[in-house]
């Protein structure tokens, strides 16, 4: 790996630790016991400024040195967590993405703006070093400091006579003139030294290794009378670059768990993590591992008999508490499972995927034409050989597709920080829900449903959501709450956001559409299409206009945006009572299953998991054509749309006519072709933006032959079938209704 790629993998590395870094800080305040948060927040920002140190970014390096400070001060218990810090730390997080988007732009320098703000923080972070803010320690979470004298609580006492100090030097100690043997030199004139373990986890490569850095650290076992004080004196001048943890002798189990778990990802056997962190003398292991030995030999003589562990040996014989083993067996563990999900994941770059996919979708419109001239060729070998081909094809595409498929958990998780901040500056209690976090849609759509999500969000949050008082007056509990759900749905995603506020106010809605001119006075609307006027530009009933929403614009964007994406959007409302908006999203926007079906001399594709059945139109059907536009589908009031008329196809219509059922969000609708084609891959290509406000074309495809085909959007077609059916239909069955009397 050269330093471009080596960058570029620090730079994704550094966003998704600081998307970890906020995820844990939205967490944290709701969490009983805040240590694993603390130190997973710690360590995702230890390792940005690690990897940041390596490529010589300063900025980042200097900037997050402070912020770890304070994380450390949070994770030794001397710093309680409570909002205002969470919300100092959720800026600096921001602040080191602004750096790291510097570094991606390929320059490290700030404007002046950024380094302001940046300053900023770190004049709050340095005030809570020097202990100003008052930290309310009445209201901390945290464990209380550790006293340098221990009580036998809780986590019991570790046998251990001496002091147990893990150093590890920071990468520009030699660069700033210092000498780390000269600290255990001066170390040794306060007691003696009686175990040096050397860890070598950060030494890079040769190739990648700087010869003016140091990447060592040490666990040191040290017996002396010397206090903590004295101890922690000899690294005075070093301890702004280092990260030094010094646990007196007969220290509680808890420090010595809380040590096991912040060592490193290393892959370690169970006897080394307890030498490591001072728990057992490399005599005892030996000891322990003779008398594991033994016992194993005796075992082996008594089958059937339970062989023990080095770990069960060696709280057998007291020389390591339980609660320690375990910690190291958890530990251990952690490491394997973080090494399993290392080996199963690949990264790959997203263009390589959508060549990937476009590649394929060449392949899949030359196996068409393949399968053309097997036909017409009629040989049943070559036929059999094309169907044979076809399949594996059709494998191979859906392969790709999956890899394109991503969770939206991930983007759902994102509006957590959106919901927090919203409602500190609405003034409201506000908790957001999240479910169907697992469900999967094209990276492509994920990229793209995030900024309509968010308008959606603000907005409930802003309209939806009302204030404490009048939440009181309805008899709703004080906090208000937003969801975000997904789902799958005959082939579309389905993203809902849904709220418990005050819901859509018809009346209000249709009143100043009128006052605007966008409907006229006497038109009479259904509930749907007044809830649809929200959508349109420059509409909005706000009364104020705040920094949040209030201008009409943001949701004329939303629709905009999801119509692009192939989408359409359902409100669902009940005034007083909430509402719930409705987004339906095609899974992908590459490759579909298509049905072919022919109406004059043009092809026209419909996406297959929205077919339902082919029938054929019976002659009593076609000769009440010019009277009714439904038939009878087993009893059942099926409303149709021909697509002859409805395109102007040219050419006689033939003798026989099929009416292809298609379904849509639970409503059913006939389309009436000339012919029925068959099943067909379909690689979607986009419209021109001169066809893109065409009614019921959804995008185009190319034919085996060459040909170009129109792929129907079945959505817009059934609701215009249905719209436009209801009035007749209900004509239609008055007047059978007159005639029955």
């Amino acid at each position: 790996m050269n330093m471009d790629q080596a960058l570029q993998t620090f730079i994704v590395e550094s966003r998704e630790l600081l998307q970890d870094m906020e995820d844990g800080l939205l967490r944290i305040e709701g969490e009983a016991d805040q240590s694993e948060s603390v130190n997973a927040i710690f360590r995702a920002a230890h390792t940005i400024k690690g990897s940041a140190g390596l490529f010589g970014l300063d900025d980042i390096v200097a900037f997050t040195h402070v912020l770890e400070s304070v994380l450390d001060k949070v994770r030794g218990g001397k710093l309680a967590v409570d909002p205002d810090l969470v919300a100092l730390f959720l800026l600096c997080g921001d602040h080191m993405a602004t750096l790291v988007n510097h570094v991606e732009r390929g320059s490290e320098a700030s404007s002046a703006d950024e380094q302001l703000a940046g300053s900023a923080l770190v004049e709050k972070l340095a005030r809570y070093l020097e202990g100003q803010p008052s930290a309310a320690p009445q209201q901390s979470a945290v464990a209380p400091p550790r006293e340098p004298t221990v009580e036998s609580s809780g986590g019991g006492l570790v046998d251990n006579d001496n002091w147990h100090i893990s150093l590890r030097f920071g990468r520009d100690v030699l660069r700033n003139g210092m000498d780390p043997l000269s600290f255990f030199r001066y170390l040794g004139t306060l007691g003696e030294i009686v175990r040096i373990t050397t860890i070598t986890d950060a030494m890079p490569s040769a190739a990648e290794m700087d010869a003016e850095s140091c990447y060592l650290g040490y666990e040191i076992n040290f017996k002396s009378a010397a206090d903590k004080a004295a101890i922690e004196g000899v690294f005075e001048f070093v301890r702004e670059d280092c990260n030094i943890h010094i646990l007196p002798p007969h220290s509680r189990v808890d420090d010595f768990v809380e040590l096991i778990r912040d060592f490193p990802e290393e892959d370690l056997r169970l006897g080394e993590i307890l030498v490591r962190c001072g728990t057992l003398t490399r005599n005892e292991l030996e000891m322990v591992l003779e008398i594991q030995s033994q016992e194993d030999a005796r075992a082996e003589k008594a089958s059937g008999e339970h062989q023990k562990h080095l770990g069960e040996i060696a709280v057998e014989h007291g020389m390591v508490q339980q609660e320690v083993v375990e910690a190291a067996l958890e530990k251990q563990k952690q490491v394997k499972d973080t090494k399993a999900k290392q080996q199963q994941l690949v990264r790959v770059d997203a263009e390589k995927l959508d060549q990937l996919i476009n590649l394929i979708g060449e392949l899949v419109i030359a196996g068409a034409g393949v399968n053309i001239l097997a036909q017409r060729s009629g040989q049943p070998a070559l036929l059999e050989s094309v169907s044979t081909l076809g399949r594996l094809v059709e494998e191979v595409r859906d392969s790709a597709l999956n890899l394109r498929m991503v969770q939206i958990g991930e983007t759902f998780n994102r509006f957590q920080r959106v919901v927090r901040d919203v409602s500190k500056d609405l003034g409201k209690d506000i908790a957001l829900i999240i479910s169907g976090a697992e469900t999967e849609l094209d990276k492509t759509v994920v990229e793209k449903i995030g900024d309509p999500l968010t308008h959606l969000v603000r907005n409930s949050m802003d309209h939806g959501i009302e204030n404490a008082e009048l939440r009181a007056q309805r008899g709703k509990p004080a906090r208000g709450t937003v969801r975000l759900n997904a789902y799958h749905e005959s082939g579309s995603i389905v993203i809902e956001v849904s709220d418990d506020g005050g819901g859509l106010n018809r009346e209000r809605i249709l009143a100043k559409a009128i006052e605007k001119g966008i409907v006229a006075p006497n038109h009479a609307l259904s509930e749907q299409e007044v809830f649809r006027l929200i959508f349109e530009a420059g509409f909005s009933t706000a009364e104020q206009v705040s920094n949040i929403s209030g201008r009409g614009v943001g949701m004329d964007v939303v629709r905009r945006n999801i119509e692009a994406l192939r989408g359409n959007i359902e409100i669902e409302s009940q005034y007083t009572v909430g509402t719930t908006i409705r987004i339906r999203l095609p899974l992908t926007l590459a490759i579909i299953d298509g049905f072919l079906v022919g109406v004059g001399r043009s092809s026209f594709v419909i996406p297959l998991d929205m077919v339902l059945e082919c029938v054929e139109m019976s002659e009593q059907d076609r000769q009440a054509l010019r009277e009714r536009n439904y038939v009878n589908l087993r009893n059942e009031v099926l409303p149709f749309i021909r697509l002859r008329d409805l395109f102007e196809a040219s050419g006689e219509t033939p003798r026989r006519e099929n009416i292809v059922v298609v379904q849509y969000a639970g409503q059913k609708a006939g389309l009436v072709v000339d012919g029925l084609l068959g099943e067909f891959q379909t690689v979607i290509k986009p419209l021109g933006s001169i066809f893109q406000h065409l009614k019921g074309i959804g995008g185009s495809t190319i034919l085996g032959s060459g040909e170009v085909a129109l792929i129907l959007d079945v959505p817009s077609l059934v609701q215009q079938v249905v719209a436009h059916e209801a009035q007749p239909v209900s004509r239609q069955r008055a007047n059978d209704l007159a005639l029955a009397q």
